[in-house]
């Protein structure tokens, strides 16, 4: 790639042209194929400003790899700036680049001693190396904001731990105190520590303390049913156990344990020395931060995490997630791909390979990764269940039904959380025209779930669609529209069930509401049309198909208006349905396992 290729990439159109303004001497552009790296070092003159403006943009579309590099080149030309400094240190650690992140850190913080980030990173450093001493006082240094706080004093406590020195490891957790929300932090942290320097009878109280402030934590439940089986309890561990899958009872991790635990294999401790404590409280950290606002500094923590313990599923899943979550999907298969295949994480990582490689517009890659996945593991329904999402999202309606199928058999008796895999099943078989078999799927949804919008809407409109049941039918839609009355594919479905029983004034009324609601659909508005032709309104019609040809329909829809465009609505005919929104939008998002 040459470098006027790399900065186009990454710089809007007017920032590319103060780029091209600022003075730069003549270079020999890196022959194509070269890395970022090499055309960095080809970069057009040198230029400090193209640099920086490059690395800003490439840091906002998060490209942190990307970005880092460019810092680097601005850095290099202006090495003393502290706020480089402070953003070349961030993204690499964001990237898990640790030596260069450890040797900017190292400058920041003889310009800056009390950099938090900064601290962090040379404490772990230090601590890697066993020098738990010279860890403290880093992690003393970061510990001067509530977040800081806690993330310092959990850090601290586990040198101690390093040092077997329980009373001390207690003491350095007291800072947490002064914040009522860091309680279950200092719970479940005192009680690995407990755990780790063989303290039965207090680890034992300070799980039962941190379980019940939250008894829905995955790793609390983790550390104390291994802690529970390990002491001789077997009955209380199936207990918690039985407790955590009754409010998430596909969690991988735990039904493994319980049939670990039926099966009378032997449990490990979640933490096994002092580094892998750190790992824990990172990504207990990390966990905590992965909402819009502050996940960005949820990815440096994981990172954080994986370099005190490589070997660390969760936190690689957690990784996988945050990466999904800021649309970097090709960071997220990089991160679910390192989960091993005899962890219980596995399978759920692959289907998040899955779900990702369709966000990348490559579904048949993510279908022959799920029918692999389905051969090697049978029993997985979830595997079926992405399956069939996939497929039924890119209208492989038929193929989508069979998937959804073998994911139902798989699952027992229907439960009311399964009601919308018997929705997504039924609207499979409506579109591959098996309507006995869609009928019966959104019956039996409706019984999971009484009244749910969708399912009423999309039942109701196909019954009178086929010109049955027309009261149950048009009540059931009607029940649709008062649930949301602002959806506008829903309303629209209540403007053509009307235009279809022959009430054009009624439709018209539903219809000019939809296309309030959804201007943009070319199908809402060719329905418009439709109703306003029937009540004698043409020229609006015309207007309403020439808007809906041109908003890009579906081929079939476009050529019905190009043919209503010539001649109209004959008097005793109507147009058929566009099934896109009579009842809800085809390509339905995936369902997320």
């Amino acid at each position: 790639m040459t470098p006027i290729r790399l900065v186009k990439r990454w710089l809007p159109a007017g920032a590319l042209a103060l780029l091209m303004s600022l003075p730069a001497a003549a270079s020999a552009p890196a022959p194509v194929g070269k890395s970022i790296g090499d055309a960095l070092d080809n970069w057009i003159g040198g230029s400090l400003s193209g640099s920086y403006l490059a690395a800003r943009y490439a840091a906002r579309l998060r490209d942190y790899d990307a970005a880092a590099l460019f810092f680097d080149s601005t850095l290099s030309m202006d090495p003393a700036n502290p706020g480089l400094l402070t953003r070349a240190f961030v993204l690499h650690a964001s990237t898990g680049q640790w030596a260069k992140a450890d040797e900017l850190a190292r400058r920041i913080v003889k310009n800056n001693p009390r950099q938090r980030l900064a601290n962090i990173v040379l404490g772990l450093k230090a601590a890697e190396s066993g020098d738990f001493a010279r860890a403290r006082k880093y992690f003393k240094a970061s510990a001067y904001t509530p977040v800081g706080e806690l993330s310092g004093g959990l850090l601290m406590a586990w040198t101690w731990a390093g040092e077997k020195n329980f009373a001390k490891a207690v003491e350095a957790m007291k800072a947490l105190d002064k914040h009522e929300s860091f309680s279950n932090f200092k719970s479940f942290h005192s009680a690995l520590i407990a755990d780790l320097l063989h303290s039965p009878s207090r680890a034992e109280g300070l799980y039962a303390k941190a379980w019940k402030e939250i008894s829905g934590s995955l790793r609390i439940t983790q550390g104390y049913g291994s802690f529970l089986r390990r002491a001789g309890k077997p009955r209380k561990a199936r207990k918690i156990y039985k407790a955590f899958l009754a409010n998430a009872p596909e969690n991988a991790i735990i039904r493994q344990a319980l049939k670990d635990l039926d099966a009378g294999r032997p449990a490990r401790p979640l933490v096994n020395n002092a580094r892998e404590g750190m790992a824990e409280a990172l990504f207990s950290l990390a966990s905590a931060l992965t909402d819009d606002r502050s996940i960005d500094i949820a990815l440096v923590y994981a990172q954080m995490a994986l370099r005190m313990r490589p070997d660390f599923p969760v936190a690689e899943m957690l990784l996988g997630q945050i990466y999904e979550s800021t649309r970097r999907f090709e960071k997220a298969i990089e991160a679910y791909g390192k989960i091993p295949k005899e962890h219980p994480l596995y399978v759920p990582a692959r289907i998040q390979i899955a779900l990702a490689l369709d966000d990348l517009k490559r579904p048949d890659e993510a279908i022959s990764l799920l029918r692999t996945l389905a051969a090697q593991h049978p029993e997985a329904y979830k595997v079926f269940l992405t399956l069939g999402n996939i497929l039924r999202s890119h209208e492989k309606w038929k193929e989508a039904a069979e998937a959804y199928s073998r994911a139902l058999a798989r699952m027992g008796e229907p439960q009311p959380r399964h009601w919308s895999i018997y929705y997504f099943r039924g609207i499979a078989n409506e579109r591959s025209g098996h309507w006995p078999e869609a009928e019966a799927d959104f019956r039996l949804a409706l019984k999971l779930n009484p009244d749910h919008p969708s399912v009423l809407n999309y039942l109701g409109y196909s019954l009178i669609d086929k010109g049955r049941n027309l009261d149950e039918a048009l009540n059931m839609v009607r029940k649709a529209v008062d649930a949301r009355p602002n959806d506008g594919y829903i309303v629209d479905s209540l403007g053509w069930a009307y235009y279809k029983l022959g009430r054009y004034k009624d439709a018209v009324k539903q219809l000019e509401r939809a296309v309030e609601l959804r201007p943009e659909d070319p199908v809402i508005n060719d329905h418009l049309g439709d109703a306003y032709w029937r009540v004698g309104r043409r020229l609006e019609a015309r207007f309403q198909w020439l808007h809906a040809r041109d908003n890009k329909p579906d081929p079939d829809v476009l050529k019905r208006i190009q043919e209503k465009l010539k001649h109209g609505l004959e008097s005793k005919r109507r147009a058929k349905p566009a099934k896109k929104t009579a009842a809800a939008p085809a390509k339905a998002a995936p369902a997320k396992p």
